[in-house]
C-alpha cells in the first residue's frame, strides 16, 4: 500500500489534495507527522523516514519519493483514470512535466527570494525574477482557464500552491492569475481537505 508522510498545513497537503482529486484517498495510507516550523514550533518526527524529516514523503514498498512534483506525477501516472496528468505518448505530455519542473525550479525559488526581499543579478540571470515568473503564467492564464488548456491538472495545483497559501498581499498577481487561483480554491477537494487538516 502507499504510504504519505503529511504535516497539515504544509507543503503535503497539495498531495493529500492530489489524493482527494484522484479518488483514492482511501488507497493511501496518511500518516500525520511533525515537522519543524518557521515560528519555531513542531520538531523533526523520528516516525518520518525522509532523509531530511520533511514532508511530503511517498512510500511504496522498496520504492519512495520525494518533492512534491516528483510526487505528483508518480501518483497521477499510477492513477492514470482521473486523467490529472497526460500520460506518455499525450501531446501534452512535455507541457505537464515543464510545469511540474518549472514549479519547484523557477517559481518556488523566486517566490522565496521575493519574500525575503534578495535581488542579485546572478540570480535573475539563471532563475528569473519573481514578475518575470508571474508574467508567464498571465501570459498562459490569459487565454485559458488551466496551464493545460481547458481542463485541470495536477500541474495546476501544484503551480498554484503557494498562491492560495500566502494571499495576494504576500505573493501579487495578476487577475488572470488571480482568477485562475480562485478556480482552484474553489473546488471541492480543497475543502474536504482543509477539513481533514483542522
Amino acid at each position: 500500500m502507499l504510504t504519505l508522510y503529511h504535516a497539515p498545513k504544509s507543503r503535503s497537503s497539495s498531495v493529500v489534495e492530489l489524493l482527494e482529486e484522484l479518488g483514492v484517498l482511501d488507497k493511501v495510507d496518511v500518516r500525520r507527522v511533525t515537522i519543524p516550523r518557521q515560528d519555531g514550533s513542531g520538531a523533526r518526527d523520528p516516525a518520518n523516514p525522509h532523509p531530511e524529516g520533511k514532508v511530503p514523503y511517498l512510500v511504496n514498498g522498496q520504492d519512495h519519493v520525494r518533492e512534491r512534483g516528483a510526487i505528483m506525477l508518480y501518483l497521477t501516472d499510477t492513477f492514470p483514470e482521473a486523467g490529472l496528468g497526460p500520460l506518455p505518448g499525450d501531446p501534452r505530455r512535455g507541457q505537464y512535466l515543464s510545469w511540474l519542473s518549472w514549479y519547484q525550479g523557477v517559481l518556488e525559488p523566486v517566490a522565496i527570494l521575493h519574500f525575503c526581499g534578495i535581488n542579485h543579478p546572478a540570480l535573475a540571470a539563471s532563475l528569473r525574477d519573481y514578475d518575470t515568473a508571474v508574467a508567464r503564467l498571465d501570459e498562459v492564464l490569459t487565454k485559458q482557464p488551466y496551464l493545460l488548456g481547458e481542463d485541470f491538472s495536477a500541474a495546476d495545483l501544484l503551480v498554484a500552491g503557494p498562491f492560495m497559501f500566502f494571499g495576494p498581499e504576500q505573493m501579487p498577481r495578476t487577475p488572470a492569475v488571480d482568477d485562475w487561483v480562485q478556480r482552484i480554491q474553489s473546488r471541492p477537494s480543497m475543502a474536504r481537505v482543509a477539513e481533514l487538516d483542522a
